[in-house]
């Protein structure tokens, strides 16, 4: 990959990257039925987090930039929604839900660190 992207360099990144990773792992585990529906829903909701960050990194305003930060945290919020889910399914357990949602709420309060960072 040579050179290290700029947001790479971001440790809200990096834990959302994490926590990417995370859901992938654990959905793989989910049952047929729900590939097209609650796997895809908690990935595309999950990859959202990290894609805000990565574009607002890129913008130049930080009008701009808090605008996608604020949309990666909103994405955040569903995701820690499909952990509850997930959880009320069967699909995972309660303390994996619990360790996921806390790798979620650490994601949020850099978020809004972040956000508060931004000089508007």
């Amino acid at each position: 990959m040579g050179s290290l992207e700029k947001f790479r360099k971001l440790e809200v990144w990096k834990k959302a990257h994490y926590l990417t990773l995370d859901v992938y792992k654990i959905t793989k585990d989910f049952p047929k039925h729900e590939l097209y529906s609650l796997v895809s829903q908690i990935r595309r909701a999950v990859v959202s987090v990290v894609a805000n960050i990565v574009e607002g990194t890129k913008r130049s305003t930080n009008k701009d930039k808090k605008h996608f930060f604020v949309m990666s945290d909103t994405s955040l919020e569903e995701v820690k929604y499909y952990f509850i889910l997930s959880y009320q399914l069967g699909y995972i357990t309660e303390e994996k839900a619990g360790v996921l949602t806390e790798k979620a709420r650490e994601v949020g309060r850099m978020l809004n660190g972040l956000i508060k960072s931004l000089k508007l």
